[in-house]
């Protein structure tokens, strides 16, 4: 599957432009993550961050439950299917625990991305691009900040990445501005 094919089913179930902007921004930052850890796989990764949260909009209570069946219904390779509904293990209703590296990082950045993403738009600049591991952790610790995003998610997909917290914040501003660039 193309990104292009991707976009053309995001867009069939998503019309916020909160959620078309998270999925470009996850996408991006797998795309940047596949190029250090999965070479040559760079589409692969970033179809499955465009689609991860195909059914967020309409079906929050049903998530990664409905994906699976919007995406089996638009005939989604069951690979990418599978990848993208890993990352809502233990925390929705999906079946499929994040194994392949892939879903690890999906498993781990989504709630990331959103966590950075609100860090940036306190920031003067607004922007990832002066953010710091520093800032980041200084709002990871403030349960009150980004309410929403799940800091146990995060501890736990970088625990099964075998990364610190540190590198994981580090790693997915470095994906982050990548994403940023490409929008400027």
């Amino acid at each position: 599957m193309t990104i292009e094919q991707a976009r053309e089913i995001l867009l069939k179930y998503n019309k916020e432009a909160f959620h078309l902007l998270l999925a470009d921004v996850v996408s991006g930052a797998l795309r940047h993550f596949a190029k250090e850890l999965d070479p040559g796989n760079e589409e692969y990764w970033a179809v499955v961050g465009l689609l991860h949260d195909v059914d967020f909009e309409l079906y929050p209570d049903m998530h990664c439950v409905k994906g699976e069946e919007i995406l089996r219904g638009e005939g989604v390779d069951e690979r990418i299917i599978r990848s993208c509904m890993s990352h809502g293990w233990g925390l929705t209703g999906a079946k499929y625990e994040p194994e392949l590296i892939m879903e690890r990082v999906l498993f781990a950045v989504d709630e990331l991305t959103g966590l950075i993403g609100a860090a940036a738009l306190m920031r003067p600049s607004k922007s990832v691009q002066d953010m710091e591991v520093s800032s980041v952790k200084k709002k990871f610790k403030d349960k009150k900040f980004a309410a929403g995003c799940s800091r146990d998610v995060i501890l736990d997909g970088a625990q099964k990445l075998g990364w610190t917290l540190d590198e994981i914040i580090g790693k997915t501003i470095e994906a982050m501005k990548t994403v940023d660039e490409m929008k400027n």
